[in-house]
């Protein structure tokens, strides 16, 4: 058996077997999808599962499929990527109770919002992350011991951070009990469109993706990342971040030089964490 076929048989178990929620079938039911939102949320990773969410529809069916809203901690207006305004339509303290929560990658994470998160997901159906919103996830605990996904220039910083995580290359999206988490950026609209055919069937899903025009076949065949698998390996003309394996630019004054190899850094902080550690790193 090719490698690819046995890793989509052990996606396809791990993703299509073990969902504890069933089909909709009531006209009243609308699934409630909480968007936890803070300072430099990445717009695609919450407003691709959002549109998606938004655009599914029932024949003969008068209320809607998903209800998406936005949650913060305040009230007040927070910054996305861009510069996107966003006023979020309740607080953690006001927020209905959600049955799926999606968490974008984000920089205003606090204990409030990690709380928020751990607290929802004992009643949800689903509790996901989109791109590096992984590390929000992982921080919960919710991942540990559990099978994820992120961006891939995130795989190693998470498979360092987060050792109790069983990271996993080239796949668009995970799913692992209650939770999932979804690769970069567009991983997001895919995993968003397994879970309405999870929800209200793979017809349905597939009309909400021709709606949208959106021809990408990651929903269908969450292994179908595999341009990423492939681990990169830094050079002097492109060099890599030996922290989280983000490629750099060579002429930034950002770099260590040790035993004999100079290394280069995306951000002050990872020059900083390597040289807490850097034989870890190193090698």
């Amino acid at each position: 058996m090719k490698r690819r076929d046995l890793l989509k048989g052990t996606m396809a178990a791990g993703v299509w077997a073990t969902l504890p929620w069933k089909p909709v079938t009531a006209e009243t039911d609308s699934i409630p999808v909480a968007f936890v939102v803070s300072d430099r949320a990445v717009v695609i990773d919450f407003a691709g599962p959002w549109e998606v969410f938004q655009d599914v529809t029932i024949p003969g069916r008068t209320t809607p499929a998903f209800t998406p809203y936005t949650v913060a901690e305040h009230p007040d207006p927070i910054r996305a990527t861009g510069g996107m305004r966003i006023v979020p339509d309740y607080t953690f303290a006001t927020a209905p109770a959600p049955k799926i929560v999606v968490i974008p990658a984000q920089r205003g994470v606090t204990e409030p919002l990690l709380n928020w998160i751990r607290s929802t997901a004992k009643t949800t159906d689903l509790t996901m992350s989109v791109c590096v919103g992984a590390n929000v996830l992982a921080q919960t605990g919710l991942l540990s011991g559990k099978a994820a996904t992120t961006h891939h220039d995130s795989y190693q910083m998470m498979a360092l951070q987060f050792p109790d995580v069983q990271v996993k290359r080239g796949v668009r999206f995970v799913v692992d009990g209650n939770v999932a988490s979804s690769g970069g950026l567009s991983s997001g609209i895919d995993l968003a469109l397994h879970v309405v055919e999870r929800y209200y069937g793979r017809e349905v899903a597939q009309k909400t993706a021709f709606y949208m025009e959106y021809q990408g076949q990651g929903w269908l065949d969450p292994t179908n990342n595999e341009i990423y698998n492939t681990e990169r390996v830094s050079t002097a003309d492109h060099p890599l971040c030996p922290v989280c394996g983000m490629e750099v630019d060579p002429k930034t004054d950002q770099h260590v030089d040790y035993e004999g190899k100079t290394y280069v850094f995306c951000t002050i902080a990872h020059k900083k964490q390597f040289e807490l550690s850097p034989a870890k790193f190193a090698k």
